[in-house]
């Protein structure tokens, strides 16, 4: 019944007429109405997203988001991103382009009227019986009524205090390490603007990525600044070894560094044969800055994040998180985990943060 079912969506979006949408972020919407409660609400949409081929990403208590997979070349890509919003039996369903385009060629009307078609019809296949007992599935597992709790947790791992000074040091040997790559490249004339400073931005990211690891440091807003501290010492040490390179390949007398820089000011950055004098020198330095920081900027987070919710083990995140489900206080909660061995203060704190960064990996993936 279920595949027959699937084959009449996919009839059904043939035969929509599409409604074509301009602007710099395409998109549709429409709304409809429902006579099923909010928990039957949740698990059909849920159930209507797999049936047309759309991939969840966030789920909260009245927000269902999912987007379409397209399959072009042998690649597999996200075309639009589908949101479902529930309130007081109105389901407003909206569908917004992610790529570039600002045409859409009526795909999010198509989105939108599918996705409507599809729950309607899931929602009819349904008879009272059946819905009641979808409403008591959803809130057992709304409540964790399922979960067994563990007779013994992990060993709670060794305590590693956070450390630093150890990305401080690692962000040195970085930056002394590309700003010698960098004068390199400049100097031979090899130096690409706007690709290099993408490898910079990626290179520290990924260091950062084991910098993390090794210190167990994860304080968001203090890595960020070491992140830029990097950056601006990875490009001042890119100049002083420009000028140590230019000075020894063509046996220069020593000027200064401060010389050095000043002569390059008067010089001015040249583009395409146009001097732009000071000000597009002063601006390409900028640009290195901002548009390195930017990249890292996004990517960072992400990291931070992953080795937040990695270093503790499921296990013990699914213990901690069924207590504040059941409405337990964190200081209720560090009294359990403290029964089952997770007695240190710092590790317990790691097991929030491992929490709180499912919930933002949640948030991020939320289409806006």
């Amino acid at each position: 019944m279920r595949k027959l079912m699937e084959e009449k969506f996919k009839s059904f979006e043939k035969s929509i007429k599409k409604k074509h949408s301009f602007s710099f972020t395409p998109k549709y919407e429409e709304e409809f109405r429902t006579q099923v409660s909010e928990k039957v609400y949740k698990q059909i949409a849920i159930e209507t997203f797999e049936k047309i081929d759309c991939e969840l990403t966030y789920i909260d208590e009245n927000i269902i988001q999912a987007k379409r997979k397209q399959y072009s070349l042998g690649f597999t890509h996200f075309s639009e991103g589908v949101s479902v919003d529930f309130k007081y039996g109105k389901v407003t369903v909206k569908s917004k382009s992610l790529g570039n385009e600002i045409w859409d060629n009526g795909q999010n009307s198509k989105r939108v009227k599918l996705f409507i078609y599809a729950f309607k019809e899931i929602e009819k296949s349904y008879d009272k019986s059946d819905l009641k007992e979808i409403e008591k599935e959803v809130e057992k597992l709304q409540n964790w009524d399922d979960y067994e709790i563990p007779q013994n947790l992990p060993i709670e791992k060794k305590y590693r205090r956070p450390n630093f000074p150890i990305v401080i040091i690692g962000s040195i040997i970085l930056a002394i390490i590309l700003g010698f790559l960098l004068a390199e490249a400049s100097v031979n004339g090899k130096y690409i603007i706007g690709l290099f400073e993408l490898l910079i931005a990626l290179s520290i990211t990924f260091s950062y990525k084991y910098l993390i690891k090794l210190s167990n440091f994860s304080h968001y807003d203090r890595i960020i600044y070491a992140i830029f501290g990097t950056i601006v010492l990875t490009y001042l040490l890119n100049q002083y070894f420009q000028y140590e390179l230019i000075l020894r390949k063509n046996n220069y007398d020593r000027i200064g560094f401060l010389s050095f820089i000043v002569q390059k000011l008067q010089t001015g950055l040249i583009l395409e044969k146009v001097n732009t004098a000071w000000i597009g020198l002063i601006i390409s330095w900028i640009f290195q800055i901002g548009w390195t920081f930017l990249i890292c900027y996004l990517r960072i987070f992400q990291v931070v994040t992953t080795y937040k919710i990695g270093r503790i083990p499921t296990e013990v995140v699914d213990f901690a998180f069924y207590y504040f489900v059941k409405d337990k206080t964190e200081e209720e909660v560090r009294n359990e985990l403290y029964k089952n061995g997770w007695t240190n203060k710092q590790n317990q704190d790691e097991v929030f943060e491992a929490i709180e960064g499912i919930q933002v990996g949640k948030d991020i993936n939320k289409i806006n």
